[in-house]
């Protein structure tokens, strides 16, 4: 899971949570640090000021040393000291830096004056996932349907930096960007890639990642203790489960982007604010020939989460804002309207996916919670991968009551 290229803040961004009080837990940033039981989280604890705001010596050197190899130019006429790195927020997979030359130096040839540094993260999705993703990138961008590569590296890869407002978590729900995203996830889905076209990624992974878990070790007390309240739920048995129900729920066989979250959705600056191609996706990291429901109801549990949020655990879910009957049926409308061969509204078809999207809504959370278990051990981001992971198993058994 990751997030987009903008460092325009949300309107609805939280503010910073340093406030003083007359005793620890008369601070309510340190109140949240305290759990059912009113024993102090340890691991909130250490992130009760927030993120980390500035770009490490070792960063900015290697930043520095990819650009000026990679970029060329006028790249190489300046010093690492006017070399100009800052963060890019909210990715929850990699690591997001924009890289800009100085305001006084000039490109000489195509170069560009400034790029997104993307630094991977954990891979979970192993090393044939990258090639692919790489691969799949560049068949992208060479169809103008996402950002320009410049420059890949075993570490992460350079791209074009697209000026963007963020996407916040709210306007998913306005009835224009709904049908826009409805409308360029249709056209993803339309596309034929040169991968393979089983749909085996959703069941593999999750199958790899129960594996991992199943021998997994937790140092941090915190961790030990929230790992111990997830593995009561019986995982293995639950996916089993999970298997049954999807395997009787018709859903096509589509190229699916797998990840289609606020965070990977571009509001482009150079596109008309009015206009019904102001989006882009980005961030194909996930990408695979998949089951199309899977994209609807990732889609829809995205809804619930706001990443933007700058206090422990460093996310926001509301499960009210799990789009309603009418907001899904808006969503197909306007997804079915971009297929030529869609002449009139099919009312049986639309009821179909309704039911297609919940049920696949639950391996959603399913998926998002192993991956998060996994990137509590080894993720160096900051985020309350653990809690999350809490959040999506106990929306999955809360929902699953409705949908399956």
């Amino acid at each position: 899971m990751q997030a987009g290229q903008s460092c325009t803040a949300c309107a609805g961004d939280a503010p910073s949570h340093k406030s003083a009080g007359n005793g620890p837990l008369e601070n309510p940033a340190i109140r949240e640090l305290v759990d059912a039981n009113g024993d102090e989280d340890s691991e909130a604890e250490s992130y009760q000021d927030g993120r980390t705001e500035g770009v490490d010596r070792e960063t900015r050197s290697r930043a520095f040393t990819w650009c000026q190899s990679f970029l060329s130019g006028a790249w190489k006429t300046i010093t690492q000291e006017d070399f100009e790195i800052s963060i890019v927020s909210g990715g929850l997979s990699n690591l997001l830096y924009k890289c800009s030359l100085p305001d006084h130096v000039n490109p000489i040839r195509a170069e560009p004056s400034c790029v997104l540094l993307r630094i991977y993260g954990a891979i979970l999705q192993g090393v044939d996932s990258l090639v692919s993703e790489s691969v799949m990138f560049a068949i992208l961008a060479e169809r103008e349907l996402g950002p320009r590569l410049y420059g890949i590296f075993p570490e992460g890869r350079l791209e074009e930096y697209l000026p963007s407002k963020r996407l916040c978590t709210e306007h998913l729900q306005h009835p224009d960007i709904s049908a826009e995203i409805a409308n360029k996830m249709a056209r993803f889905h339309r596309m034929v890639m040169p991968f393979n076209k089983e749909p085996k990624w959703l069941f593999v992974t999750m199958e790899r990642y129960m594996e991992q878990i199943n021998n997994i070790t937790f140092v941090r007390e915190a961790h030990i203790k929230k790992f111990k309240k997830l593995m009561k739920y019986d995982l293995p048995a639950e996916l089993a489960n999970l298997r049954a129900l999807l395997a009787e729920t018709p859903s096509p066989v589509v190229f699916c982007h797998n990840d289609v979250q606020e965070g990977n959705i571009l509001l482009l600056d150079s596109r008309d604010q009015d206009s019904s191609d102001k989006l882009m996706l980005i961030d194909f990291e996930y990408s695979s020939y998949n089951y199309r429901g899977f994209d609807f109801g990732n889609h829809f549990c995205e809804w619930v989460y706001d990443y933007t949020y700058d206090k422990w655990p460093f996310y926001k879910a509301n499960l009210d804002n799990y789009p309603t009957r009418e907001q899904q049926l808006h969503f197909f409308r306007n997804y079915l309207s971009e297929n030529e061969d869609s002449v009139r509204e099919d009312q049986a078809e639309m009821e179909q996916m309704i039911t297609e999207a919940n049920r696949f809504a639950l391996a959603s959370h399913f998926f998002w919670g192993l991956w998060s278990i996994i990137q509590a051990r080894i993720s160096k981001i900051e985020f309350g991968y653990m809690d999350y992971a809490q959040h999506r198993f106990d929306s999955y058994f809360k929902q699953k009551k409705l949908f399956a």
